[in-house]
């Protein structure tokens, strides 16, 4: 068990901190609006004019590919009145220039204002004051991401491992194959403590407890179990970690589609998950045939929508013997049972009785994330 987690019994994050309208507000500014979030893939962002609209809290963001390439992302949001300069959640603008839907002012694909509505009547106006609201954008390994400070931290330091961690899985080159999404009635905060232990695991998934044995007794690492060294040399995945003697991927069956990542070492391929997470907004898990991409939006204090992406090799889904439903079934049914646990935790936390929770010893992760909340919200 980590050295820094709770010796005893430790009070966690108020109640109200989940339900709170004003304090919603607060993580939004202090959080949300100050790291790196995930935008999506950078499929279909390749051509130039290619633009997606991303939320972002109550912000709306406008990532677009300007005419030299480069990858540029603005505020969804007109310099004359503030309007929003596009409808659809994707696309490509014509003419390689954004025009405003409401009084047709022009702006460069690189968000410089070539002319407005009243240029014809001779009005004087200083354009290069009324370029679009800019913010941070970068691509990393097919993923784009945004931030809405002006100075984001650095961008792996958002990550809680090397970037290179999941190089092996060539995520630039994958391709999505299937998405699921939903709506949770829960605060964006529930999702990520169920996250982060699996205290819940032999209760609320079977199937998964099944396929990773150590899932079953609660625990996320042979190192949580206190006896871990009584076991210390039994290979048994129930004390190990990994998967079940003959189980080899995240799926129905346990077992791989037809094209499995060649450059995955032996113990990844056993562990048969290795994670990698940028809070608040995402994390990646590397499978030894796909990668799962979870990402989190905050809508409201008790409304989060969550969005899976299963991406996988070109050749996997172009094979005669792949089967999408024997992966994404199985990852789905989790994600959804995860869903419903979180709801139920949002449900009780408006107990007039109860002021906050309790984290155990064992809650280690959790204390780090609570830990990593406050001091976003203080710096």
């Amino acid at each position: 068990m980590a050295d820094d987690g709770p010796a005893g019994p430790t009070p966690g994050l108020p109640a109200d901190w989940y339900f709170d309208a004003g304090h919603h507000r607060r993580e939004l500014q202090q959080i949300w609006y100050r790291n790196w979030i995930y935008a999506g893939r950078a499929s279909g962002l390749d051509q130039p004019g290619a633009f997606r609209a991303v939320d972002v809290g109550d912000q709306h963001v406008l990532v677009v590919r300007d005419g030299q390439g480069v990858l540029r992302a603005f505020h969804n949001t007109c310099r004359h009145r503030g309007a929003a300069l596009c409808r659809e959640s994707e696309g490509r603008f014509a003419g390689a220039v954004i025009v405003c839907p409401y009084h047709a002012w022009v702006y460069s694909l690189a968000g410089e204002l070539l002319r407005t509505s009243s240029d014809s009547r001779g009005v004087k106006l200083q354009k290069r004051d009324f370029h679009l609201y800019e913010m941070a954008v970068t691509e990393w390994s097919g993923f784009v991401f945004v931030a809405l400070t002006g100075a984001p931290p650095p961008f792996a330091a958002s990550f809680d491992v090397p970037l290179g961690r999941l190089a092996a899985w060539d995520l630039d080159r994958l391709v999505l194959g299937h998405v699921f999404s939903r709506t949770m009635r829960c605060n964006w905060k529930i999702f990520w403590e169920n996250y982060n232990e699996c205290l819940h695991c032999p209760g609320v998934h079977p199937q998964l407890s099944q396929l990773v044995p150590i899932f079953g007794r609660g625990l996320l690492e042979e190192r949580d179990d206190p006896h871990w060294r009584d076991h210390a040399n039994d290979p048994d995945p129930q004390y190990k970690g990994g998967l079940r003697r003959g189980a080899a991927s995240w799926s129905v069956d346990g077992q791989p589609g037809p094209v499995q990542f060649a450059g995955i070492s032996g113990s990844d391929r056993q562990l048969g998950h290795v994670y990698q997470t940028s809070l608040p907004s995402m994390f990646i898990v590397g499978h030894t045939d796909y990668v799962r991409v979870v990402r989190l939006a905050p809508l409201q204090p008790e409304l989060t929508e969550l969005r899976v992406e299963y991406l996988f090799a070109p050749e996997a889904l172009a094979h005669p013997q792949f089967d999408l439903h024997n992966v994404v079934d199985f990852a789905n049914r989790v994600l959804g049972e995860d869903c419903e646990v979180c709801e139920l935790n949002q449900r009780g936390l408006h107990a007039v009785a109860h002021a906050r929770g309790v984290l155990m010893p064992e809650e280690y992760a959790l204390a780090q994330l609570h830990a990593w909340i406050r001091a976003e919200l203080q710096r």
